[in-house]
């Protein structure tokens, strides 16, 4: 059987929000890894938090941004 689908809902107490916005951020970073790992691709995640903002990139984050950035301007063409 299935997992149980749980309400997703704010977290009121902000240590704990920020707990797990750190568990859950380390997990993301974990499978942006993974994809540009075995897919070679290149990833940026940008997640933002109340405490400040993090980034990962593979090559690097300026990088990725500088391939979008130019695959957009390449689009209204």
């Amino acid at each position: 059987m299935g997992r149980t689908k749980l309400e997703i809902k704010k977290i009121e107490d902000k240590a704990r929000r920020q707990t797990t916005f750190t568990k859950r951020r380390q997990g993301m970073y974990k499978k942006a890894n993974e994809l540009a790992t075995k897919c070679s691709a290149q990833v940026a995640v940008m997640a933002f938090s109340n405490a400040g903002n993090f980034s990962y990139g593979h090559p690097g984050v300026n990088t990725v941004l500088r391939r979008y950035e130019a695959v957009g301007e390449g689009a209204g063409q």
